[in-house]
């Protein structure tokens, strides 16, 4: 087998990376349309990465059926911490963003005075800020957070903007449903509310809903609503990574999806869009009602 290119060997990389943001395990399917989309690039170089990682053993190519994840993600290169000490930095930094104790430029040291840990930890959790489009390295020294501290106000306004694209999406004549990632949002849904719940587990939580609205924007075939979702997406991803809405709320809103989820496989398309502005519409009321820390949308 030819020696994988460094692009090949980057995009494997990023493609076990957003895996385990999304708390998946072996038995998981990974879909390449997906994988390509979010990746940013076409389907050949994530085929061609998928392939590097066969040849690792993490995954296995079944024909007809999809990519299956076989083997356990590997620790990221640096050896680093556990995944659940990482969490645990993003979601205190995430409380410490929203309650303004972070202002837009932060510097290392900084943050290892603030959060007692070492210079490589902190280096690993920029680092995945920074793949995650949320902060990005100041010229010369420090860091400086991509998006500001929204507002109760702000987040309303997404919520109302949300409301009226997200639905639409579902009836727009392009609109066709993955089959392979609806089985497998689904089955990482039903496996959540299975699962008990941690401070760090708020991370992989968002990651998931964050799918969960991505990839229902990108079935609609319309680049401009999967752009825009994309955008909020990114715009609300490290508020959202402090959860302080209780278990009860993750239960609400996983089966909320499993239903919008399950209507689509039906073809229920006008039901799945009124489900999901009613989703939509009860995340936005909580919201109004819990203050600080701001709950997840769903």
């Amino acid at each position: 087998m030819a020696e994988p290119t460094r692009l090949q060997q980057d995009l494997a990389e990023r493609i076990i990376q957003l895996a385990r943001e999304d708390g998946l395990a072996a038995g998981a399917w990974l879909n390449e349309n997906n994988l390509a989309k979010r990746l940013n690039v076409s389907r050949t170089p994530v085929r061609a990465a998928l392939s590097h990682l066969e040849g690792q053993g993490i995954v296995l190519r079944h024909p007809n059926k999809g990519v299956e994840l076989v083997s356990a993600l590997p620790l990221p290169a640096d050896g680093g911490g556990s995944p659940d000490e990482t969490d645990l930095a993003l979601v205190r930094i995430a409380r410490d963003r929203e309650s303004g104790a972070l202002g837009d430029d932060v510097s290392e040291l900084e943050l290892m005075r603030r959060y007692e840990m070492a210079r490589p930890e902190i280096q690993r959790t920029l680092k995945r800020l920074a793949e995650l489009e949320m902060v990005e390295r100041k010229p010369g020294y420090g860091w400086r957070f991509l998006h500001e501290y929204s507002d109760s106000s702000l987040r309303m306004e997404r919520y109302r903007f949300r409301m009226l694209l997200e639905p639409m999406g579902f009836l727009e004549p392009g609109f066709r449903l993955d089959e392979h990632w609806a089985v497998e949002m689904l089955r990482r849904h039903r496996h959540t509310l299975t699962q008990p719940w941690r401070e760090s587990s708020s991370v992989a939580f968002y990651e998931m809903n964050a799918a969960f609205h991505e990839g229902l924007a990108a079935a609609s075939g319309n680049r401009f609503i999967h752009s825009a979702i994309r955008r909020e997406n990114q715009m609300r991803r490290l508020s959202n990574y402090d959860w302080g809405s209780g278990t009860e709320r993750v239960q609400v809103s996983c089966t909320e999806h499993i239903e919008i989820l399950e209507r689509l496989q039906a073809g229920d398309r006008e039901i799945a869009s009124v489900l999901m502005r009613r989703h939509l519409q009860r995340a936005s009321e909580l919201k109004r009602r819990v203050r600080q820390p701001p709950p997840m949308d769903g």
